[in-house]
């Protein structure tokens, strides 16, 4: 698995249980932070931040992931921001639109999906017209999400969340994330502080469908074979799994991440009274 790949797919998975605690309480306005450490073959790497707000039957969740330490010091600017935003139904989360902002060197791109009537209508800043090779298809962005939302339909599922196929569309890329449960592990031994009960352990392979593409087909379907695995955790009283711990191995070292912090609050009224607007 390559490293901008493994990372993608963790921060998809950051984001959705935070969110999915909001079912269980849809009468709660409040919000949950969570960070999250990423080293890359031992050294700092990656921080990912994210902050779900929930006000009755609306959510709207961030994250940002950004370079720090020796890895921001020595390798190219990046930064990136993914935002959902939507509400809930007895069928699970209701998306109205999702978002990415993307920073790589000096070149930021932005692109927006919303969601109506089972269609998408999606804006690229700058404009974005691919080739023919790479365009993708009505029929292949049916049914696929932002990164964000496509999180959120996961973190719904529960204890379930470790045997689904999510489609994640980023506007240039959609592709498959494939999420297999492969077992358990009491809290106690998983290296997990705080975690209670025991630890979900789920592997994570990703499937290209269509799009812009930087290495050959060739290569990416031999590195499926190589799987992220994630650890998920119940870090709280509830009965939502949040991910904790990760490893992932690619051509350049081993990638893992760890859950750094968990806090949650209630909304101000005047959080609350934005939300609303």
């Amino acid at each position: 698995m390559r490293f901008c790949k493994a990372l993608a797919a963790f921060a998809l998975s950051v984001a959705a249980p935070a969110v999915a605690t909001a079912q269980g309480a849809a009468s709660d306005a409040r919000q949950v932070d969570i960070a999250y450490e990423i080293t890359f073959a031992g050294l700092s790497g990656f921080r990912i931040d994210v902050t779900a707000k929930f006000n009755g039957s609306t959510y709207d969740v961030e994250s940002r992931t950004f370079k720090e330490g020796i890895l921001r010091a020595v390798t190219m600017n990046y930064e990136g921001r993914n935002r959902a935003w939507g509400g809930f139904s007895t069928q699970g989360a209701r998306p109205s639109a999702g978002s990415l902002s993307i920073i790589v060197g000096d070149k930021p791109r932005t692109w927006v999906a919303q969601y109506s009537g089972g269609t998408i209508q999606e804006t690229h800043t700058p404009a974005y017209k691919p080739s023919p090779k790479n365009a993708i298809t009505d029929e292949q962005r049916r049914g696929s999400l932002d990164p964000m939302s496509a999180a959120l339909s996961v973190g719904l599922a529960g204890d379930t969340a470790c045997d689904r196929t999510v489609q994640s569309n980023d506007g240039k890329r959609r592709i498959d994330i494939l999420v297999r449960k492969i077992g358990t592990e009491p809290a106690a031994t998983a290296g997990i502080p705080g975690a209670q009960g025991d630890v979900l352990v789920c592997e994570i392979f990703t499937k290209r469908i269509a799009g812009e593409f930087d290495e050959a087909p060739k290569e990416a379907e031999t590195e499926r074979e190589r799987p992220m695995r994630i650890w998920l955790a119940r870090m709280d009283q509830s009965q939502m799994r949040y991910p904790a711990k990760l490893e992932a191995q690619t051509g350049f070292g081993t990638i893992r991440g760890r859950i750094l912090s968990f806090r949650e609050r209630p909304l101000t009224p005047e959080e609350s009274q934005a939300m609303r607007k």
